[in-house]
């Protein structure tokens, strides 16, 4: 089995596009050496951010392929699953095994809504199938079900499932699942507007999605609240606050491109049914991401801490 750590910050990476709809590798390489610069412990691609249900199997193989290259083992590579039938999603996971991904993050399945027995069990078969190490992404409030303490408890056997993307939105649950399972899950927080919370609790790390386009704020957040420089960190999340909201709306993935190509790392183009937003809307979000960027807070030294 391949090791993966969960912690640290893993930014769930963008899938940026051409004008002509094609997946654009060198806009995509510079975004990721800036991520890899900052100093993220790995990164998470083809996930909801990354556009995934508008890319196909073929691109995200090719997706996949190509990451694995240009990170070159430098931090692990864990590509989304999220599929409606269980064997495809066996044999989504078990291609990217083949392909050199080091884990992979699994959904349960979406369209159908599963109950606790069978979401449990579509767990197990692809954990069965695969020796990857797997980050389970727990998201009621956008799937609308929920990986309940009493499921990750029928999980426990496997060892490959390892952490959980904790995002309920309650902060509790951090609590909850550490005074329950102590070290068995790492956890991860995946909201990026209660994300210093998650950490200050016990989380591991984060996933974390203005990451895309403001990498080094988030992983100095990050290192200064696991040194317990929490004034600091505070200090940078204050700031970060009105762009971190941007996560938590339904056109997130829009609004985070909009701030990566204003941080020079990105570019608006989505793939439809998303259209790239314009007028009022854009005007409203260019103004949050420009005065944070008038703004920006003079960093400490976090690498070295």
């Amino acid at each position: 089995m391949k090791h993966v750590a969960w912690q640290g910050v893993y930014p769930a990476l963008l899938t940026p596009f051409t004008e002509n709809d094609t997946i654009d590798y060198p806009l995509f390489q510079k975004n990721l050496d800036a991520q890899l610069a900052a100093g993220v412990d790995g990164i998470i691609i083809c996930g909801s951010l990354g556009e995934a249900s508008t890319l196909t199997k073929e691109e995200k193989a090719e997706f996949l392929t190509y990451t694995v290259k240009a990170v070159n083992g430098k931090v692990p590579v864990i590509i989304n699953v999220a599929e409606q039938i269980t064997s495809v999603a066996i044999a989504m996971a078990q291609e990217a095994e083949q392909l050199g991904a080091d884990g992979i993050m699994l959904l349960p399945p979406l369209k159908y809504k599963a109950d606790d027995n069978e979401v449990v069990t579509y767990f197990k078969a692809i954990a069965s199938a695969i020796k990857l190490p797997i980050l389970i992404y727990n998201n009621p409030v956008d799937y609308g079900i929920k990986v309940t303490l009493a499921m990750f408890e029928e999980l426990m056997p496997y060892e490959n499932i390892q952490a959980v993307k904790e995002s309920t939105r309650d902060l509790a649950n951090v609590t909850n699942m550490i005074n329950k399972f102590g070290n068995r899950f790492k956890i991860l927080g995946g909201v990026d507007t209660i994300s210093l919370e998650c950490l200050v609790l016990g989380a591991d790390g984060l996933v974390a999605g203005l990451v895309d386009a403001f990498p080094e704020e988030t992983v100095a957040i990050y290192r200064l609240v696991k040194a317990k420089r929490y004034d600091e960190a505070v200090a940078i999340y204050r700031w970060f606050m009105p762009l971190l909201e941007l996560d938590i709306h339904p056109k997130l993935v829009q609004y985070i491109k909009l701030a990566a190509t204003a941080a020079g790392i990105g570019s608006e183009y989505v793939r439809a049914p998303r259209l790239m937003v314009k007028g009022a809307e854009r005007e409203r979000v260019m103004k949050i991401i420009n005065d944070a960027l008038a703004s920006r807070p003079q960093l400490p030294d976090y690498l070295n801490l």
